[in-house]
């Protein structure tokens, strides 16, 4: 099993990361985070977190009767990509694995593979 700090330095070592944050998805509040862009944690862990609970919603409405499961989440701005990893954990809750990508460094096929490598060894 993968620890919270082990998990965010794997997490920053993919090409292009700026931020990485790992986000307690029922509070929303951040479980451990990155300081290399001096962000806020706990606003952006709280945005984050409702910001996917919108993005459930409105799948949800869209495709009523079934149920909606995200695995990643992937928003691109014009200063970079921003992919969310949900995850169901053996803690207390789902927590959501976050990565601030940039925009010209990064591979966003990569980022989701090693997000994902790194998230199964975190919830095992």
């Amino acid at each position: 099993m993968l620890g919270v700090d082990s998990c965010l330095a794997e997490v920053m070592a993919i090409p292009g990361a700026l931020d990485a944050m790992l986000v307690d998805h029922t509070s929303g509040m951040a479980v451990a985070f990155s300081n290399s862009s001096g962000m806020d944690a706990d606003r952006s862990a709280a945005a984050l977190t409702e910001a996917l609970r919108a993005t459930t919603d409105g799948l949800a409405r869209t495709c009523p009767g079934d149920v909606v499961r995200i695995d990643d989440m992937l928003v691109t701005t014009d200063k970079g990509h921003h992919l969310l990893r949900l995850m169901e954990t053996v803690f207390e809750g789902p927590l959501v694995l976050y990565v601030r990508l940039d925009l010209d460094r990064s591979n966003i096929a990569l980022a989701r593979h090693r997000l994902q490598s790194i998230s199964s060894r975190l919830t095992t």
